[in-house]
């Protein structure tokens, strides 16, 4: 029986490199996949997603209105998927895991995402909202703090490497603009 999966942690957990991996795991037994991630991430330019060791894809994009299920039966119709892989699963909207849901149950595709948990101030993203209440399977990816403990925050920091603690929950970027920090580091970085 097929499953809904989120693979979810903070930034620098490896994510993009997990799913890169297993992607290259179906491919190399003959297997069809179809890659997908968000529209608005557009930091490569070769690839659609890319790790920070270098490893990349391509991938289909998705935003907001874009229908999953149609998508991905159809091409599923034409060449059996052996799974679906979804990076930046954080930017799904509630509708989108449903049908990504649906994928599972109905068309008997295993779907596996990879998103952020939480946004720069510590609250939900709707795709990962969604996905933490009705995936089969919640796996967390760790990343480290500096002070050796789990990182599971993400903090925004501007040019001068300061806390920003308001502003768009989505600003694309990456060791430039988010530091992966533990809980305490993290409230102490928004309160200093």
């Amino acid at each position: 029986m097929a499953k809904l999966y989120f693979y979810y942690a903070s930034m620098n957990a490896g994510k993009s490199t997990t799913l890169l991996q297993a992607d290259f795991n179906y491919r190399e037994r003959g297997m069809a996949t179809m890659l997908w991630t968000a529209a608005l991430d557009h930091r490569s330019d070769d690839k659609a997603i890319e790790s920070r060791i270098g490893l990349g894809a391509n991938a289909h994009r998705f935003s907001a209105e874009t229908d999953l299920w149609a998508r991905v039966t159809a091409a599923h119709a034409v060449e059996p998927l052996a799974c679906v892989l979804v990076d930046e699963a954080q930017f799904l909207t509630g509708g989108q895991v449903w049908q990504l849901a649906r994928l599972a149950d109905e068309a008997g595709i295993p779907v596996v995402c990879y998103g952020l948990r939480t946004d720069f101030q510590g609250a939900l993203f709707p795709g990962s909202a969604g996905l933490l209440a009705i995936a089969d399977t919640l796996v967390e990816l760790k990343a480290v703090c500096h002070c050796g403990r789990k990182a599971s925050m993400n903090l925004r920091v501007d040019a001068d490497g300061a806390a920003v603690k308001a502003g768009a929950q989505t600003e694309i970027g990456g060791n430039d603009r988010y530091v992966a920090l533990c809980r305490k580091h993290f409230s102490e970085a928004l309160a200093g």
